[in-house]
C-alpha cells in the first residue's frame, strides 16, 4: 500500500542559533492523522509548529527590529 504524502509548512529554530526558519516539505502520516517529522530532518532544531500545506509568512519575531541608536 503506497503512502500519500501531506504538504506543510515547518516553523523552527536552529539549536545553534535563535533566527526563525521555515520550509515547506512533503511527509507522511501515521495512522492517527498526524504528520511524521522524519528524524533526520527533525535533528537540531526545535519545532515551533507544523501547519498543514504552504503558508507565507508575512512577519517573524525580529524581522522589524531597530538597532538601539535609533530607539527613542
Amino acid at each position: 500500500m503506497e503512502q500519500s504524502l501531506t504538504q506543510v509548512t515547518i516553523i523552527y529554530y536552529q539549536v545553534e542559533s535563535l533566527e526563525l526558519l521555515h520550509e515547506v516539505k512533503s511527509f507522511p502520516k501515521n495512522h492517527h492523522g498526524r504528520v511524521v517529522l522524519p528524524a533526520e530532518f527533525k535533528k537540531g532544531k526545535s519545532i515551533i509548529a507544523v501547519c498543514e500545506g504552504e503558508i507565507t509568512i508575512l512577519n517573524k519575531v525580529g524581522d522589524r527590529i531597530l538597532s538601539v541608536g535609533k530607539v527613542a
